[in-house]
């Protein structure tokens, strides 16, 4: 007799059934080992039950990953690791800079442009070759957020504007030049299909299917220093508040550590976490 199809509850409110392969997925992107997944998959369908939410799934499973591995728990709770860059937006916007740099992009954060009938400020300016790219980063602190339409017919409108201002430019004449919209939670259907039809490129956490947020985090192996464990959250806002947004930028600075109090016997045990989870390409998470 088949088992019971058990529904648990999505960060947004929705129903959803329970995957264990989607769990399994989740656990081999953050580099845990298979007898170790096995466990936690085991221990999680035990607990189990009707209504049960994602977080508290996921925080159990994190706790059971904490135990065996710190990097690997890092990794795992990427996704929840980016909400708390916030409160404020700034930070998500230095990280997808960054993720851009690695891929060869050049880029500049926070600029003032001047558009063709008003300036803007842009989060990200972004050029590749001949393409020149206007980035607006929509960042959500709280899991189960969607961009709705709004929020592309907006920022098509101020990308317009700009695109205008470029293709006066001499140097610009032949660029490709377009908008696109980065948001660390998801979008609506409705948000997606005036995307897809305005020309303006939507990058959440997984979407598109090649190329999301979650993707470029796997291909880059930059993550934030919200994904340390061996930091408290009073020492993560520290860093971040000094715009230490990321792992990477933590074990090139490690001296910044001993600026916000922290031992020197801690400090070794962050930076060798920081270094074993930038070391690993591939991330967590659904």
């Amino acid at each position: 007799m088949p088992e019971k199809t058990v529904f648990i509850t999505k960060a947004s409110g929705e129903k959803a059934p329970f995957s264990p392969a989607k769990l399994k997925l989740s656990l081999e992107r953050a580099g845990a080992g298979s007898s170790m997944i096995d466990r936690i998959v085991s221990e999680i369908e035990a607990q189990l039950f009707e209504g049960m939410s994602t977080k508290k799934i996921y925080s159990q499973a994190f706790s059971m990953l904490r135990k065996h591995s710190k990097p690997a728990a890092g990794r795992y709770k990427i996704k929840q690791a980016i909400l708390e860059l916030g409160p404020t937006g700034y930070p998500f916007e230095k990280f997808v800079g960054e993720i851009l740099k690695h891929q060869g992009y050049r880029t500049k954060v926070g600029v003032i442009i001047q558009g063709h009938c008003v300036s803007h400020e842009i989060d990200v300016e972004a050029q590749k070759d001949n393409r020149h790219f206007m980035v607006e980063c929509k960042f959500h602190n709280r899991q189960g957020y969607k961009c709705d339409v709004k929020i592309p017919l907006y920022i098509k409108s101020r990308f317009e504007d700009v695109k205008k201002q470029w293709e006066k430019r001499k140097d610009h004449t032949n660029k490709f030049h377009e908008g696109w919209v980065v948001t660390n939670t998801r979008f609506t259907e409705d948000a997606i299909q005036y995307g897809k039809c305005s020309g303006l490129k939507l990058i959440g956490w997984d979407y598109p299917q090649q190329g999301s947020i979650r993707d470029r985090i796997n291909l880059s192996g930059l993550h934030p220093v919200t994904c340390l464990t061996s930091l408290t959250k009073a020492e993560k806002r520290k860093l971040i508040d000094k715009m230490i947004v990321l792992c990477k930028e933590l074990c090139e600075k490690p001296k910044v550590l001993e600026e916000i109090g922290i031992s020197r016997t801690r400090i070794k045990k962050i930076i060798k976490e920081g270094e074993e989870i930038c070391s690993s390409g591939i991330s967590h998470n659904n």
